[in-house]
C-alpha cells in the first residue's frame, strides 16, 4: 500500500513569527500523536521563509518543499530561483503547475514540462498538479483535461523519472471556494490518472501517489482519503492553523490503519 502523504501549501502567507508559531506547534502534536511514523508530511512555505522553516523542522520527520521553480539552471533570470539553489537551502520537493501558477503566471504545458525536469535534475520531487476549471467540468471535459495536464508534463520522462513524481488533482472550482468534489468526484479522477499512471507501467501505477487538493478541511479529509486511490492531500487554507492541519494528518494516518 502506498504511504499516505499530507502537503501543506502555505502560498503567500506567513511572517516569522507566525512562522515559527506555526511550525512548532505541529511539530508538537505530530510527535505526540506518533504521525509521521504512518504517513509523510511536507510543507511548502513561501521561498523567502525557506530557511527558517527547514532549519525548525531539520531534527524531525517534516519535509519542506518550495512552491514554485524556474525550469533555467543558475543565470540571468532576475528573481527566479533555480531547482539547485532549492535543494541547496534543503528543499525535497516542489509543487510545479498549481492552478493559480498556470492561470495567473502563465505556466503553460511546454513550461510545466520543462519545471518537471528541471526539478527531477537536482533531485526534487516534482508534486505535479493537475485539474479542471468549473467551465470545463460543467462540459464534460474534466477528464480530457487532466489527461492531456499529464501527458504533456511526463512526454519526455524516462520511467525512472515519472515514479519519482506526486501527483495531485485540484479542481480548480474547488481551491479557495469552500467548495469541495465530493469523495465519489475525486475518487473517479484520481482512479483514472491511476489508468493514466498504468499506460506508463504497472509498477508506476503502484507506486506514483496521487494527492487531492481542493478545499480539503478537518471535516472532509477522512471521506476523501477513505477512497481507494486518494493517497492523502495537498491542503491550502487548512494548513495554515496547526489543529485543523494535525487533524488533516491524523486521517491520512487512519485511511492507511486497515
Amino acid at each position: 500500500m502506498r504511504r499516505a502523504l499530507v502537503a501543506g501549501n502555505w502560498k503567500m502567507n506567513g511572517r516569522v513569527a507566525q512562522n515559527d508559531e506555526l511550525v512548532t506547534t505541529v511539530l508538537a502534536g505530530l510527535e505526540q500523536q506518533a504521525l509521521t511514523e504512518r504517513v509523510d508530511v511536507m510543507v511548502f512555505p513561501p521561498s523567502i521563509y525557506i530557511t527558517q522553516v527547514e532549519a525548525a523542522v531539520r531534527e524531525s520527520d517534516l519535509s519542506v518543499g518550495a512552491q514554485n521553480l524556474c525550469e533555467f539552471g543558475d543565470g540571468a533570470y532576475t528573481g527566479e530561483l533555480s531547482a539547485g539553489m532549492l535543494a541547496d537551502v534543503g528543499c525535497s520537493a516542489v509543487l510545479i503547475g498549481h492552478s493559480e501558477r498556470r492561470a495567473m503566471f502563465g505556466d503553460r504545458e511546454q513550461r510545466v514540462a520543462a519545471k518537471v525536469k528541471a526539478a527531477l535534475s537536482a533531485g526534487l520531487t516534482p508534486v505535479l498538479c493537475l485539474g479542471e476549471s468549473l467551465e470545463q467540468r460543467d462540459a464534460g471535459e474534466t477528464l480530457a483535461v487532466v489527461s492531456g495536464q499529464f501527458r504533456s508534463a511526463v512526454a519526455g520522462l524516462e520511467l525512472s523519472e515519472i515514479v519519482q513524481l506526486v501527483l495531485a488533482y485540484e479542481p480548480v472550482w474547488a481551491i479557495g471556494t469552500g467548495r469541495t468534489a465530493t469523495p465519489e468526484q475525486a475518487q473517479e479522477v484520481h482512479a483514472h490518472l491511476r489508468v493514466l499512471l498504468a499506460e506508463q507501467g504497472q509498477n508506476v501505477a503502484d507506486v506514483v501517489r496521487v494527492l487531492y487538493g481542493g478545499s480539503v478541511n478537518a471535516d472532509n479529509a477522512a471521506a476523501l482519503f477513505a477512497q481507494q486511490d486518494i493517497d492523502g492531500g495537498l491542503i491550502g487554507g487548512a494548513s495554515l492553523k496547526a489543529k485543523d492541519f494535525l487533524a488533516i494528518c491524523h486521517a491520512a494516518a487512519v485511511s492507511r490503519d486497515g
